[in-house]
């Protein structure tokens, strides 16, 4: 610690000079009130209320001592507006992995999830299936949906995902609570076409196992094998459309009825299930109860243009069975002018007079 060297002199009663190192000093006033000047020339003024310790002391003259502070930043004239700075996307949440205490099928089968080679799915489900008798279901699931995905266009891949998926049905195992689809496959999803005009694309848990081999049934135009498949799902609004859809192709039309009742207009799903109600109406001779079908599946201007097609067409035929030409015509003119390809089109256009 250094030595500090500081000497007060008093000249007269009141005033003092003070010496230090830094040069000479004096101080003049009376009992609670004073004026000092400090060596470095700054001139200060104190008060204070004897007896109390309390206070007062503001520099009046000479050097002032100024608060150190950060300088602010110079302000910038703008010469063009900023341009925002673009916010990249939250990364991809991080791939779930098997742990490693996971048995040896479980690594096999995650490894292969994304393969397009459906000899990967039969090779885990025989090296495994005689240890974890699971793994036959899900490498058949599996290797039934990726046929399932190029059915429209390869008979051969149409045949094989039927029988996969057919006989994994038949199985009568909810995969959806199955921990391996549970862990790797939540969100996964592939598109069923449940009716024409209405693509869904569902998970494990919305019933694509079960919905896509009903398809592949109504394709193969095995009826009694898609309604028994569907039969099985969960009562959803696809389900309940590719059901409702089976039936009436099977005229099964008071099932229809039975299906649909309470149904609103919310959707493309409940509108076209208000067409095939209307269907179902006019099927069984009740002609003002399916025109008020229709009438509310094309409340909502909005829907699909396949679903609204769908129930204009099936309006043009009750209004030709009751002689309504000019109704029909304008029905069937509103398809012809959206979608001249429309699936029935052509028949309803020659049953015009």
């Amino acid at each position: 610690m250094g030595f500090r060297f500081r000497k007060s002199i008093q000249i007269v009663p009141g005033v003092r000079v003070n010496v230090s190192r830094s040069g000479i000093g004096y101080s003049a006033g009376v009992k609670g009130a004073r004026i000092t000047k400090h060596a470095n020339g700054r001139v200060s003024r104190t008060l204070s209320v004897p007896g109390t310790g309390l206070s007062y002391q503001t520099t009046i003259g000479g050097n002032r001592s100024r608060p150190t502070s950060t300088p602010a930043p110079r302000r910038r004239t703008p010469t063009a507006a900023a341009t925002p700075v673009p916010q990249l996307p939250p990364p991809p949440p991080a791939p779930v992995m098997p742990p490693p205490h996971a048995p040896a099928w479980e690594r096999e089968l995650f490894q292969i999830l994304h393969s397009r080679t459906p000899a990967d799915y039969i090779g885990v489900a025989q090296r495994h299936a005689h240890i974890a008798p699971n793994v036959r279901i899900l490498a058949a699931a599996l290797e039934g949906l990726l046929h399932f995905e190029f059915a429209d266009t390869n008979p051969a891949a149409a045949h094989r995902a039927r029988s996969l998926l057919g006989w994994v049905v038949a199985q009568h195992v909810n995969l959806s609570t199955d921990p391996f689809m549970q862990r790797y496959l939540p969100e996964r999803r592939w598109p069923v076409e449940i009716v024409h005009g209405v693509t869904a694309a569902l998970r494990i848990s919305d019933d694509v196992l079960i919905l896509a081999a009903a398809e592949l049934h109504q394709n193969a135009d095995d009826l009694p094998a898609a309604i028994w498949t569907v039969e099985y799902a969960t009562p959803t609004a696809h389900a309940a459309l590719s059901l409702a859809d089976l039936y009436s192709s099977a005229d099964r039309h008071q099932d229809v009825v039975d299906l649909t009742n309470g149904i609103t207009n919310e959707d493309d799903a409940t509108a076209l299930l208000l067409a095939l109600r209307g269907r179902a109406f006019a099927q069984l001779g009740y002609n003002d109860a399916a025109r008020e079908s229709f009438k509310e599946a094309l409340r909502v201007r909005s829907r699909a243009s396949e679903v609204r097609h769908r129930a204009l067409l099936e309006r043009a035929q009750v209004d030709l069975s009751q002689n309504r030409k000019a109704a029909a015509r304008k029905s069937i003119e509103k398809v012809l002018a959206e979608d001249p390809t429309y699936p029935g089109l052509h028949e309803a256009l020659a049953a015009l007079p």
